[in-house]
């Protein structure tokens, strides 16, 4: 006779798995250790967490001058205020104030553009590597505009366009350098595998003073250029080898049958790797490319070692201001925030690009 299997029904969780004591009793309280540090660190949040909400916003002072902050003793948020034009773009003149404007306006235009998927990722590619002459050019007083010295920009405006030329160029001169790596030809091979393995042999603090000091020594006579476009051209080199690694990281990542299935189609070795194998390594390294451009963002605060007074620098510069000493920290916490702000929207940004399936790179 043959026997028959009734399936039992599904039984509902045990109360103690269920609702905010349940969770509690799962994530907080499972066992004496964490019990322990959890009451560690209620502890620990009660005695720091009070007077730190007290310092910045209970004490703090929004409108007033330095007199007003001490008297309060709270933080000195109107100190940002007041020295808000120098942390975005340092000395920059203020009747030209407008042109770092509309380079950020531009900036933030593509970068939504490109993120939304408003054109396709040639178009986008094309815009972003177009994208440094116009900022340049209005920056520096292009189109007969009034020319300003690069030693006066800073703040912000700095950091961003130090990061993000550094990302744009320095992402294609990797994926070079990568391709060149594996080369068949041993002129191109070893020249790859020299500047990579000897940038990334040094500190970027050393590239920078090779940038700011060796560099004019191999340019050609009559050709001179200023230490900010120096200071660029280090991190371009110093970012373009760190990319070259994780572009080969993917390369090599790419199955071998994919150079089977294109030869078995006729394709020659260029179409392969430019149409099958590339696209398919920078989709897979998507989250350490993403990470690099972040870790390049922070890198740009190096500068100050070689007179360049960028967001962090020009920080540390305005809490000196005589009429605001003694506010440092209220400085530091602002460019804090800001950083913060700008890589986590990198981030998850790149988290996006993950969920969509890399459709950036797809399409």
């Amino acid at each position: 006779m043959a026997e028959v299997f009734v399936a039992a029904p599904d039984l509902p969780p045990p109360p103690s798995t269920v609702g905010v004591i349940g969770w509690l009793r799962e994530n907080l309280f499972k066992g004496w250790f964490n019990s322990t540090l959890t009451v560690l660190a209620v502890a620990f949040l009660a005695y720091a967490v009070p007077p730190l909400v007290s310092w910045f916003l209970i004490d703090a002072t929004f409108i007033g001058d330095a007199e007003t902050c001490r008297a309060a003793g709270g933080a000195c948020w109107s100190f940002i205020g007041a020295e808000f034009k120098l942390f975005m773009v340092g000395t920059y003149p203020n009747e030209a104030t407008w042109r770092a404007l509309l380079s950020g306006v531009m900036l933030v235009v593509l970068f939504v553009a490109t993120a939304r998927h408003m054109m396709s990722p040639l178009v986008a590619a094309i815009l972003w590597l177009l994208l440094p002459i116009p900022v340049y050019w209005l920056l520096g007083g292009g189109f007969g505009l009034e020319p300003v010295e690069p030693s006066r920009w800073g703040g912000l405006m700095l950091t961003l366009l130090l990061a993000v030329i550094g990302v744009v160029v320095s992402v294609p001169l990797g994926v070079l350098l990568a391709l060149g790596r594996r080369s068949r030809f041993i002129a191109i091979k070893s020249l790859s595998i020299g500047i990579i393995e000897l940038v990334r042999g040094v500190p970027m603090i050393t590239i920078l003073f090779m940038a700011t000091i060796m560099l004019p020594f191999f340019l050609p006579e009559g050709v001179e250029l200023g230490v900010l476009h120096r200071v660029q051209i280090g991190i371009i080199i110093f970012s373009s080898a760190y990319m070259a690694e994780v572009v080969r990281g993917g390369l090599q990542g790419v199955d071998k049958s994919q150079h089977e299935a294109a030869a078995a189609l006729g394709l020659r070795g260029w179409h392969t790797t430019v149409f099958i194998v590339l696209p398919q390594a920078l989709r897979d390294v998507l989250p350490p490319l993403i990470g690099r451009c972040i870790a390049l963002l922070k890198d740009t605060s190096l500068v100050i070692i070689v007179g360049l007074l960028d967001f962090l620098g020009i920080a540390k510069a305005a809490s000196q201001d005589p009429a605001w000493l003694g506010f440092d920290a209220e400085a530091f916490v602002f460019c804090a925030a800001i950083y913060w702000t700008l890589c986590f929207s990198l981030s998850r940004y790149g988290r996006s690009l993950e969920r969509r399936g890399h459709g950036a790179f797809r399409d």
